[in-house]
């Protein structure tokens, strides 16, 4: 990492992290995330400036990362080959200390995709689809999002199901879909003609009728390939809808597992960004000498401390109180959104205009946090639902 201080290779700790949390992972855990850095330090980090300056995707990534068995290794795994979800937090922080377009193209795939089919779908579709979707030889992304309907998608989902035969066909849009052009199905969620159920089917991304385009000119989350899509009367045979998503309840059960997410991820670029901002900070020197002995650089650099720490601990706490409700996880959203949208644009001005450099890194970071601030709901609407659980109140506009 640009002006990180060199690590012992067997050594697991985080410049920024002073309460030490990752000190209690397992000895196989943390070799397996030394692996996953090592990986990252010297075959993906180089690369990143070039990629993300083109907005080019990061597809080429999944193969190894596949290969490293991040996922299933016998090491890792319990008796229901679950990872413990301290671990998989730690894996979200060593991908986002790369870049979270690296945490997302990996973790849209294992983690959003995975979580969906495992959640709502049947024992068979189970049983015949996780082994390839974990090795990558079957990809996915989730298209929920609409051009006209993001925060009312609930009130406001237009894509439709029609009943046809055995089967089923789709019409509508979806937009903002990450991953969708790298991937071989869309999990699509539509509403039921002439019914109320929310139904998520599995679609060929070359099915006949859907029609993509990635979204162009985005200043942030350039190597995740962001989509249109359009469905024109796509056919879809029934074994591909998942029959345990029925309703938007099913989607909220589906991804209460994966609702903390958005606080290790904001934990892991919060990380980078004061191990790139210290460095450059302990460099760079002016009136003759390094400008992190000045009493505001050390204001700035340790408001970013207190950020990463208070963002750790919401973080681990998650996994030994997971998420049970439908409110905690706009609470998590709240917290890790500020937090990390304060560190990163106090990264970016320890490293003045040579911030804007996407060589020293934190403009990348900057950037992405303006992303992460929105995406996983505005703090707009994370606000209203928290107001509404506290005081028995809806504020919401009908």
């Amino acid at each position: 990492m640009t002006g990180a201080a060199v690590q012992d290779e067997t050594d697991l700790t985080y410049p920024g992290d002073l309460l030490g949390f990752a000190t209690d992972l397992t000895a196989a855990e943390r070799a397996k995330l030394l692996l996953l850095r090592a990986y990252l330090e010297e075959h993906v980090r180089p690369t990143l400036p070039d990629h993300w300056e083109r907005a080019a995707h990061l597809a080429h990534l999944r193969g190894p990362l596949a290969e490293m068995r991040l996922v299933d290794d016998p090491a890792l795994v319990d008796g229901e080959g679950r990872t413990r979800a301290l671990y998989r937090g730690f894996r979200s922080i060593e991908l986002c200390r790369a870049d979270l377009s690296v945490s997302m193209t990996y973790g849209g795939q294992v983690g959003m995709f995975r979580t969906l089919v495992l959640e709502g779908g049947s024992p068979a579709q189970v049983a015949d689809w996780d082994r390839d979707i974990i090795d990558f030889r079957m990809t996915g992304c989730f298209a929920l999002t609409e051009p006209e309907h993001g925060s009312d998608i609930a009130g406001g989902l237009s894509t439709t199901a029609r009943r046809q035969g055995e089967g089923w066909v789709l019409n509508g849009a979806k937009r903002w879909i990450g991953n969708a052009t790298i991937s071989d199905h869309a999990v699509v969620v539509a509403r039921e003609e002439g019914g109320d159920r929310v139904l998520a089917f599995l679609v060929p991304a070359r099915a006949p009728g859907v029609e993509m385009s990635v979204i162009q000119r985005k200043a942030a989350l350039r190597t995740v390939h962001n989509a249109d899509i359009t469905l024109r009367e796509v056919q879809v045979p029934d074994e591909l809808r998942l029959p345990r998503i029925t309703s938007f309840a099913d989607l909220n059960r589906a991804f209460r597992t994966l609702r903390p997410e958005i606080a290790w991820s904001s934990a892991g670029m919060q990380l980078a960004a004061y191990e790139a901002a210290l460095g450059y900070a302990q460099r760079r020197e002016q009136f003759g000498r390094p400008i992190a002995s000045f009493q505001l650089v050390q204001d700035k650099l340790v408001r970013i401390v207190e950020n990463i720490a208070q963002t750790l601990a919401l973080a681990v706490r998650t996994t030994t109180h997971p998420v049970s409700d439908d409110v905690t996880p706009s609470l998590i959203k709240l917290v890790a959104g500020n937090r990390l949208r304060e560190s990163a644009a106090l990264a970016r001005e320890t490293v003045g205009g040579n911030g804007l450099l996407l060589e020293n890194d934190v403009v990348r970071y900057f950037l992405d946090a303006e992303a992460m601030y929105t995406f996983e709901g505005t703090r707009e609407m994370n606000t209203l639902i928290l107001g509404r659980a506290l005081t028995g109140h809806s504020a919401f506009v009908r």
